[in-house]
């Protein structure tokens, strides 16, 4: 009798060993994991405003103005994946109400332009582009249109379905469909120059229209600073805040109303909402130089500037999302091409040598075989360490056995199961003693922490000391910045 009583007790410890973590809250969508394996991507701004050379057209300029001298689509795209960019979304429409592919729904579109002789399709064009160079391919089609002489009636919105239905049916499938709050004001309007307001909770009918973005495109992630799927980080300096909670709950202003694009709990957005009700990752959307559209007089960012962005983005379980803008010529400009090659080198020169690769870990707990510690430095973020449910606090120590100097650790949640872990030290063993270097708070899909300066160690801990639940972790590393 003992013996079988051992016996089972031995078949159920296996048994719950090999069992995964219950999830933990909201959770990512297939699109939405797909989605965080991208982490850095482009949103091409090129219309008539940029021959206007302004920011925002106002719905007037002559069609016969977008004539560029030699756009290059292959260019363009060269360039944004030497900047280590995974994906594109193109402006397939802007404010100014100008289409660039041949529609249906308007002749304020690329066919009455010089373009190509009037046969051209640059959405076509940019998305061949892309794919050809392995990369990922979305759309923005802005729902405010400063050209339509109807935008403001209600016959105005089955216009805009319908570009979202040709822009979702004839360029193959996106990861992402791009929308903002532009709702309204000053514009062209087929020559009636006058300002037009609209309810912007209503007149977009958002819930119906995207709908048809579910429909058509499933694996398309819809960003707005509403959601559904990716949350505006509500600012444009490419950011998130050093607490970064994927989860969030889009509430409108008044607190009471449905959140839509244009009307969201701004203040909350930069750090997400902890137990939020919904997984919604923040986009943080930059531009390369100073505006989205390209004007001589600006310069881009440095790659130092962009690599301190992306451990600010990516590095805090967002995404980046950097503007690129055509000149006149339909090219990027070469102090662009130079700036993207140098901060794409950066991160790959960077990250391509993990320091830790051949540590010994040793964890104070561990749910079984299946979910040791071993799986935090394969390589595989569909592995991931795992505590047994009772345990919410637990820590790992790495054995570098020699010497190692890093300035970057970076830690990777097993997102799938939710974003658990809520606080965390990090410390390296110092003339026989324990020193810790770092306090950390979220971790999610992705945190990169960035030393203030080199470090020198042969064994690292990482203490967990606050989950609700018990902890996954998929991934481990250490890093020394490349100049």
């Amino acid at each position: 009798m003992k013996n079988l009583l051992i016996l089972f007790v031995l078949m159920t410890t296996s048994v719950y060993a090999q069992t995964p973590p219950e999830p933990y809250g909201a959770i990512p969508s297939e699109r939405q994991l797909a989605w965080h394996d991208i982490e850095v991507y482009g949103l091409i701004h090129f219309t008539p405003t940029t021959f206007e050379n302004k920011e925002w057209g106002f719905g007037d300029a002559d069609p016969k103005i977008f004539n560029p001298a030699d756009f290059n689509a292959e260019q363009i795209i060269k360039a944004a994946k030497a900047g280590g960019l995974k994906g594109i979304i193109l402006v397939a429409k802007h404010h100014d109400g100008f289409v660039l592919w041949p529609t249906k729904t308007t002749e304020y579109n690329i066919s009455k332009s010089p373009f190509r002789d009037g046969k051209g399709n640059l959405v076509k064009e940019v998305e061949q582009a892309v794919r050809k160079n392995g990369l990922k391919f979305g759309v923005y089609c802005s729902p405010w249109d400063r050209n339509h002489p109807l935008y403001g009636t209600d016959q105005y919105l089955a216009i805009y379905q319908a570009q979202l239905r040709e822009l979702y049916s004839d360029f193959g499938e996106l990861f992402m469909s791009w929308h903002d709050g532009a709702n309204g004001g000053d514009g062209y309007y087929g020559g009636t120059k006058e300002k037009r307001s609209i309810d912007n909770t209503t007149y977009y009918d958002w819930k119906n229209t995207w709908a048809i973005t579910r429909k058509m495109q499933p694996m398309a992630n819809i960003f707005s600073d509403a959601g559904l799927d990716i949350r505006w980080v509500g600012n444009e300096e490419g950011y998130a805040a050093e607490t970064s909670w994927a989860t969030f709950t889009p509430m409108a202003p008044d607190g009471k109303n449905e959140a839509v694009p244009g009307q969201a709990n701004y203040p909350q957005s930069p750090t997400g909402i902890r137990n939020g009700k919904y997984w919604m990752p923040a986009e943080c959307d930059v531009p390369l130089r100073n505006g989205w559209f390209y004007h001589a007089n600006e310069k881009p960012k440095t790659p130092e500037k962009l690599f301190d962005l992306y451990l600010k983005s990516v590095g805090r379980g967002a995404g980046l999302d950097l503007g690129l803008a055509p000149d006149t010529r339909g090219q990027l400009h070469e102090d662009d091409v130079e700036a993207l090659k140098a901060f794409g080198d950066m991160v790959k020169h960077t990250f391509e040598n993990n320091l830790a690769k051949n540590a010994q870990i040793k964890a104070s707990n561990s749910r079984g075989k299946k979910y040791n510690a071993a799986a935090l430095l394969d390589h595989k973020k569909e592995t991931y360490w795992a505590t047994t449910d009772d345990v919410h606090t637990a820590s790992l120590e790495l054995d570098l056995k020699a010497p190692v100097i890093f300035d970057i650790i970076s830690l990777q949640e097993y997102i799938p199961l939710g974003q658990r872990i809520e606080a965390y030290t990090v410390e390296i063993f110092e003339n026989n003693a324990w020193k810790k270097i770092y306090d950390g708070t979220s971790i999610g899909a992705k945190r990169l922490i960035k030393l203030d300066s080199p470090v020198i160690t042969s064994k690292v801990k990482i203490n967990i000391t606050q989950s609700p639940v018990c902890i996954t972790l998929s991934e481990i590393g250490l890093y020394k910045k490349t100049e």
